[in-house]
């Protein structure tokens, strides 16, 4: 459950006078501490140099754009000659299309970030329209006006399976379609002469117009599919731009326990119209069964089955005779993370598998016969495989991402490696203590290599992908520009955890007028959610909550990724199994009493927490189950009971059937349980969390007659609160960590509220 991105202010009108400011330190959460956390947000931007952002590869040839103290410049880079150069001339295109423009345009400031680089031309789009420059006459011209974009397509929306256009065979002698909820198929020269191959069909148990035919043409798979019902949430826009009254919407959003779709994957066979179903046995209780995939010598199909609960997740091949078997069968006793690490990759036509499994409790690969039994491990050890770049079948060697095998390094840090499929040979392609990206030429020849780390500045170079061989010395960030605004680096700090020997990573952030001498209050950002890691690996000039914004009203903050997270061991991960309530806090709490010891101005008889989404359960959760430790928490669009939120992310942490621990982990069961002071933030157009979810934890607030604050934003979608939303939460951790009434809003320039 992903949180929205954060809105922040862009109040620059009082940069100039700001950053004259003394940076002394005598005050906290003053109306100057306020205005210098605007103005310095604005200060950052665009302060980092030399940091390439984003890297395009057309054949062996690769362009990325990167800030200078000139401004936005577009580098061009052969890899083959290992030549770097200006993409363009950035003066001529610019006085070009001013000129055909009408518009005044700053060669190193161009309205655009995205090119498309040919030898001989360049092209780039502004807004809706395409423009193509050709490099030897600069005379640039408008190719196209794309129509603009529609309204994007809710996450929730549900394709329905029986639309779909006629499937014509590979060989081009029949089509397969769907007609009266059964399978039909006619020949192309004679499509009078239409035959059905099923009769089962009904409006509640149809076949899929998904069909697919097997490469020789003889047979086709497609799932039927009883159908579910529709769970609709409703949302009242109560101001919208258009009309005066009010407007009533529904969004499709299944939650937890709701009935799924069941498939079953069915075999035609053309010439003897024979009908051949999985047996229901193998794929009951399902949460999803995948659309057939065909082997390319059409011997058999295979489709994936994921076990409602997610603690089975099986790759079955169904022959043409209509034999049924598992080839890979996966089980868990907690939960298997279908939905962020996966990896399958069939060899030789399914002669071999690689599947990615936590089996040995680290994410890693294993290499599969034909029969489905394992021949090999392929990676292992104390580390995970994070993401697979590259399969080469000729050569049997994976390209992969990884982290945590790298002794003395952050173990969320991402390495590239190369190894064969036995599992030898393996090699570290990327080496420079940081996180890295990185970008390959089509053919894996070369890779483009950028690593930082949140307090180190980014170095890109140019790699061999086979060796690892570095190349080219591309880039060296220059942060010095930033550094002269006041802005101070976040502290990488690690600490023992709940069990007193794992470790805990995270970031320590202070005001641009720090004082050791002083004491401050300590206000966490949370985001718990299971599904990945969150503390920021690369550098940035703030992390997302804007943590360096809330610093410089006179706090430290902090992040930390806590057990129940994803990407380190299996048995770090599963703390959050069927215990979302958990968020990590023993692990948390642990990391900044020991951090409170290395720094007594961390003063922890004053924490407070905030958090979005998942964060926006934890934050309010905290005061629930650990008000000892927290004293104030802001929280926003929270996801409070997770029998109210989206079906896929809280059934893949908490689990199927729903029982007593849903409950366990809600925050409206606990609500008289409140210590503290809680401020609760919700947009009324939220879709991404049911809304219903605060206002069921209201309800049982004000039945347990407890103290807390509301802001309701109309208009709002899944948000922290937008501009006005952060500027309530700043005030109210200033009122009740700093102990004084902030400042007047007097000052503030116009609000703006963000739109769905």
């Amino acid at each position: 459950m992903a949180a929205s991105p954060v809105p922040v202010f862009r109040y620059l009108t009082f940069l100039s006078f700001l950053l004259t400011l003394p940076f002394s330190g005598h005050s906290q959460g003053t109306r100057a501490d306020y205005q210098r956390a605007e103005a310095l947000n604005g200060a950052f931007q665009n302060k980092i140099y030399h940091a390439p952002d984003k890297v395009q590869w057309q054949g062996h040839t690769f362009w990325y754009l990167k800030t200078t103290a000139n401004g936005k410049e577009f580098i061009k880079v052969d890899a083959d000659k290992r030549e770097k150069s200006p993409a363009f001339d950035q003066t001529r295109l610019a006085a070009s299309l001013s000129r055909l423009t009408g518009q005044p345009a700053a060669p190193y400031q161009l309205p655009f970030s995205e090119i498309t680089l040919l030898p001989n031309e360049v092209s780039f789009k502004i807004k809706d329209s395409t423009f193509v420059c050709p490099l030897d006459s600069y005379q640039c011209r408008l190719k196209e006006v794309s129509s603009p974009a529609g309204p994007n397509r809710y996450w929730g929306s549900q394709n329905d399976e029986r639309d779909g256009r006629p499937v014509p065979s590979p060989d081009g002698a029949y089509v397969a379609f769907i007609k009266n909820h059964n399978v039909y198929i006619r020949p192309v020269r004679k499509p009078g002469d239409e035959v059905a191959l099923s009769f089962d069909g009904s409006e509640g148990d149809y076949y899929s117009a998904r069909i697919v035919w097997s490469p020789d043409s003889k047979k086709l798979a497609v799932n039927k599919v009883r159908a579910n019902a529709p769970h609709l949430i409703y949302l009242i826009e109560s101001s919208p731009t258009d009309q005066l009254q009010p407007k009533l919407h529904s969004r499709p959003y299944l939650k937890p326990g709701d009935a799924l779709p069941q498939r079953t994957p069915t075999l035609f066979v053309i010439d003897t119209r024979q009908q051949l179903p999985v047996p229901a046995t193998l794929i009951a209780g399902q949460y999803n069964v995948t659309t057939p995939q065909w082997r390319r010598d059409s011997r058999a199909f295979t489709f994936e089955y994921n076990q409602r609960g997610h603690q089975c997740y099986t790759v079955f091949e169904m022959r043409t005779d209509g034999t049924t078997t598992p080839l890979i069968d996966e089980t868990s006793k907690t939960f298997i993370h279908y939905s962020g690490k996966y990896f399958r990759y069939d060899l030789a036509d399914g002669r071999e598998l690689i599947w990615a499994s936590e089996r040995d409790g680290w994410n890693h690969l294993y290499l599969y016969d034909g029969t489905g039994k394992v021949k090999n491990q392929i990676t292992k050890g104390d580390w995970v495989v994070r993401r697979v770049v590259s399969v080469d079948e000729a050569k049997r060697t994976i390209l992969f991402e990884g982290s945590g095998r790298e002794a003395g390094q952050d173990p969320y840090f991402i390495q590239l490696y190369r190894i064969n499929f036995d599992g030898t040979g393996l090699t570290a392609l990327t080496q420079g203590n940081g996180n890295h990206r990185t970008y390959f030429s089509d053919d894996y020849q070369y890779v483009a290599d950028c690593y930082s780390r949140v307090d180190e500045p980014q170095v890109t170079l140019l790699r061999e992908a086979a060796t690892g061989k570095v190349l080219m010395d591309l880039e060296k960030a220059d942060i010095a520009p930033l550094l002269a605004t006041g802005w101070k680096r976040p502290e990488v700090f690690t600490a023992k955890g709940r069990d007193g020997k794992t470790d805990i990573w995270g970031i320590i952030v202070r005001p641009s007028n720090f004082d050791p001498a002083k004491k401050y209050p300590v206000i966490e950002y949370i985001y718990a959610g299971p599904h990945d890691s969150f503390v920021p690996k690369n550098f940035v000039t703030d992390s997302r909550g804007s943590l360096h914004e809330m610093a410089e009203l006179g706090f430290i903050v902090v992040q930390c990724d806590g057990m129940g997270t994803s990407n380190r061991s299996k048995a770090f991960h599963d703390v959050c199994w069927q215990n979302l309530k958990d968020s990590g806090f023993p692990d948390r709490i642990a990391w900044m009493q020991a951090a409170a010891r290395q720094y007594p101005y961390m003063d922890l008889s004053r924490v407070g927490i905030w958090g979005n989404s998942a964060g926006g359960q934890s934050s309010a959760g905290a005061l629930l189950h650990h008000p000892d430790f927290y004293k104030v928490a802001v929280s926003s669009s929270g996801c409070h009971d997770n029998r109210m939120d989206k079906i896929w992310w809280n059934e893949q942490w908490m689990g199927y059937p729903i029982g007593e621990h849903y409950a366990a982990s809600s925050n409206v069961t606990h609500a008289a349980r409140l210590k503290g002071k809680l401020l609760l933030i919700l947009g009324e157009l939220d879709d991404n969390v049911d809304p219903s979810s605060t206002y069921q934890l209201i309800n049982a607030l004000i039945k347990a007659n407890k103290n807390f604050d509301f802001l309701f934003v109309p208009g709002m979608n899944h948000s922290l609160g937008g501009d006005y939303g952060e500027h309530k939460r700043r005030d109210f951790f200033v009122k009740h960590l700093l102990g004084i009434d902030p400042p007047a809003w007097d000052w503030t320039p116009a609000i703006t509220v963000p739109k769905p």
